[in-house]
């Protein structure tokens, strides 16, 4: 899977364990990711404020069949965030969790952890909450 620039990554709506593995590997390697399918304005939107607070997100795109609760579970099933070093906080939550069915794309990932939406992303921001927790992922370098 590449990211947006490179070539569009695909994910069908039943994600095979290579395609999940290169998502969760990217989630892993950079501090801040942001996952949604391919020409989506909100994926745009998400991308643009994270620039303007200073982070280069990671996009990649997905298929425009691709199920975001499939990928949202599949993500947290890892038990272990070996990038990190830390036990995934995720990783005990039963697959019909409510994050999980109200998952939607963009999906924004800072830190390898899952932050949620455009909506939840713009909140963060609003409330002055985004900036720490970039700052805190490693994502921004003031």
């Amino acid at each position: 899977m590449q990211e947006a620039r490179g070539g569009p990554p695909r994910l069908t709506a039943v994600a095979s364990t290579d395609e999940v593995g290169d998502v969760r590997r990217t989630v892993e390697e950079k501090p801040v990711v942001v996952v949604g399918r391919r020409g989506c304005c909100m994926v745009h939107v998400a991308r643009r404020l994270l620039l303007g607070q200073g982070a280069n997100p990671a996009v990649l795109e997905v298929a425009d069949d691709a199920d975001p609760a499939a990928l949202v579970v599949a993500l947290r099933s890892s038990s272990v965030n070996s990038a990190k070093g830390v036990v995934d906080a995720y990783s005990a939550a039963p697959v019909a969790t409510t994050a999980a069915r109200h998952a939607a794309f963009p999906a924004v990932f800072i830190g390898g952890k899952l932050v949620g939406g455009l909506d939840r992303l713009m909140a963060m921001h609003i409330a002055g909450e985004l900036v720490p927790v970039l700052k805190q992922a490693g994502a921004l370098w003031l």
